[in-house]
């Protein structure tokens, strides 16, 4: 009788032993990307700093495939076993599973560690996992975000579906008058498009949605339309608005920067950029401000950086969809989105400079989710499509824009370089009296950036004889994390301005932008003769230098251009100078008789957004602060995350 008792016990006592930890969210159902969930848990033994919760998309994900993690610890109540953490979510079109680890100080691997080289938490000891949550159906695309075209009476709209179905754009003058249809084509990309680590393995891979791109046409110049994408199956989005292109107008106003990334509200296998959301939330202000203008934002290399890890690419386009949804958002590539160790072109002197910074990516991310103007391509060489989005321009009110590529060839010679002689040859400059080219490595910096320097002889041998002899106003730059201003400049030599009656000529002024979000700071260049010493003397030609985050705004009318570089910590102008139809540079700290006084401008532009300071996006905001600021700096950081630090020196 008790063998047979033992007998039937024995299934029992062969199963695991059941965990105390328990695990639930809530809501179980979220309607839109940034809703806020909130992940509770109760039952944890002899609690620890070390416990992490991971979150996880597709459920099915491997327990080292996280999405991103949160140490418990940064809940009030972690030492008693129980405790809540709550953080926005976004829609990966696939459900979340959440999972909770014990993880011990004897378990930490050096060598397994984060970009920021803090060790990733261990998944050997998983205490609880919680059910399945999701996105409701039916609500329509996300991810949306415009671009002009090349063509009067055209404004391009992209975003994504999660099953590709036909989708259209409805438009017209007022949220109830949306009487007029564009149809969409759409695409999408496979993981063995990608041509290297972490894109196309499993720990980077997500499914990316597809991707829908459609015109609106007819549009009548300098009015506000209405829009909404979608279908009446697949549901359709929010209406959105915007200010058509007027192309008899000589205004223009944009807002431009580099290096900018996005915000996580946990932390992941890479850096995420904090200060993004301050850029954006200011940019928010000034578009708010600018009432029924038409305005245009640039945003020069280095986008997402995804670097692979595809998830923070739908993180990005949900971060800037407040402002790509209102305004054109035009980028150029960057290094983050397409280096890769196979890359087609690669000369011997570049072997310090193309590396393995795109994560794998090999541009087919950033190729297939925007559609810039004109029809400049690369090919990979591989199986992934070819790189899109390289050079093209357009004119917006007085301005002529040119974007470049610095990631692909632009040597005398190049299909780039023939494009960028004939493109600033035809520039009508009693339409567009200012150019302004944008590319993403700068060819003047006085940041200690050694290993590019290779690739700055290049372009001061090749392209800065094209940009002299066709008088370019303004040349942005990013990749170098700060603002830096320069006088205007030939072969490192400051142009007389005639202040004094002096022949002069005009000379482009290098302006480096990268300062939008990304928080690597290389050190200024330190004197020759000492380069151990802390001190980094300003050379002549550099103007002014800022270690703050922040962005650009651009002003111009037929007569002249204003630019100023605006502060992230309070949304002020910190330098500002003017140049004039002529390319003559006023108010810039630079004086007739070859002084410049290095520091903070004393003037500030008194500029129509100013008024309108106080103005922000509600429902961003509410998605910002309320959420990501929080939980990115007070959660997901806690006392586990070492800063890679930005002050000045």
């Amino acid at each position: 009788m008790n063998h047979l008792l033992l007998l039937s016990l024995l299934p029992l006592l062969l199963l695991p032993p059941i965990s105390p930890t328990q695990i639930s969210v809530s809501p179980k159902t979220l309607s839109k990307s940034g809703d806020p969930i909130t992940i509770q848990w109760s039952g944890i033994d002899d609690p620890s700093s070390l416990d992490w919760v991971g979150l996880y998309s597709p459920p099915n994900s491997s327990d080292d495939h996280f999405i991103g993690y949160l140490f418990l610890s940064n809940s009030s109540t972690w030492q008693s076993g129980s405790g809540s953490i709550t953080i926005p979510l976004i829609n990966l079109r696939s459900n979340y599973q959440f999972r909770i680890f014990r993880w011990t100080a004897s378990e930490i691997d050096p060598k397994r560690h984060d970009h920021d080289h803090n060790s990733l938490p261990g998944t050997k000891h998983r205490l609880a996992e919680s059910e399945e949550i999701g996105f409701e159906s039916g609500r329509g695309p996300e991810q949306v975000h415009l671009a002009l075209t090349g063509r009067e009476g055209e404004m391009r709209v992209m975003f994504v579906t999660h099953d590709g179905r036909e989708s259209f754009v409805r438009y017209g003058p007022g949220p109830d008058r949306m009487d007029q249809v564009a149809s969409t084509r759409v695409g999408r990309y496979e993981r063995e498009d990608m041509c290297d680590s972490p894109a196309n393995h499993s720990v980077g891979w997500r499914d990316p949605g597809f991707i829908h791109d459609g015109v609106m046409t007819n549009l009548k110049k300098g009015k506000r339309y209405y829009y909404k994408v979608g279908s009446d199956s697949g549901g359709w989005s929010i209406s959105y608005n915007f200010v058509s292109h007027d192309g008899d107008s000589s205004e223009t106003v944009a807002f431009l920067f580099g290096d900018m990334g996005t915000a996580t509200p946990y932390s992941t296998f890479i850096r995420t950029q904090d200060e993004s959301i301050s850029t954006i939330k200011w940019i928010s202000r000034d578009i708010q401000a600018l009432g029924d203008r038409p305005a245009l934002v640039s945003h020069i290399g280095d986008i997402s950086y995804a670097r692979g890890y595809s998830w923070i690419w739908d993180n990005f386009f949900n971060q800037i969809e407040p402002v790509a949804s209102q305004v054109p958002y035009h980028v150029c590539i960057g290094n983050h989105e397409y280096d890769w160790p196979l890359q087609p072109w690669k000369p011997d002197w570049s072997y310090s400079i193309y590396g393995t910074d795109g994560g794998g990516e090999c541009g087919v991310p950033y190729s297939l989710r925007f559609s810039m103007p004109g029809n400049s391509s690369e090919p990979t060489a591989t199986r992934a499509p070819a790189t899109r989005n390289l050079y093209y321009s357009f004119d917006m009110g007085s301005v002529h824009f040119l974007f470049i590529s610095t990631e692909t060839n632009f040597l005398q010679g190049s299909s780039q370089y023939n494009f960028i002689k004939q493109d600033l040859e035809s520039v009508d400059r009693k339409k567009t009296p200012f150019v302004v080219v944008q590319g993403h490595r700068p060819m003047y910096t006085t940041s200690n950036e050694i290993r590019d320097a290779p690739i700055r002889e290049r372009m001061l041998e090749h392209l800065e004889p094209l940009f002299v002899k066709s008088k370019v106003t303004l040349a942005l730059w990013g990749h170098v994390h700060r603002y830096e201003r320069f006088c205007p400049l030939n072969n490192f030599t400051c142009g007389a301005l005639g202040f004094h009656g002096e022949d002069w000529e005009a000379f482009p002024v290098h302006v480096v932008i990268g300062m939008a979000g990304q928080d690597w700071q290389p050190i200024w260049e330190p004197r020759a003769n000492h380069p151990t010493d802390p001190i980094f003397p300003q050379p002549v030609r550099s103007v002014y230098r800022g270690g703050e985050f922040g962005y650009t705004r651009l002003f111009a009318t037929k007569e002249k251009l204003t630019f100023s570089y605006v502060g992230n910590h309070d949304g002020e102008v910190h330098d500002t100078f003017e140049i004039l139809a002529s390319g003559q540079v006023l108010n810039g700290n630079w004086g007739g008789d070859g002084a410049i006084a290095k520091g903070k401008v004393g003037s500030k532009i008194s500029w129509y957004v100013k008024g309108a300071s106080v103005l922000m996006l509600g429902a961003f905001i509410g998605y910002v602060l309320g959420f990501i600021s929080r939980a990115r700096r007070e959660a997901a950081l806690g006392k586990t995350w070492t800063p890679v630090k930005s002050e000045e020196t």
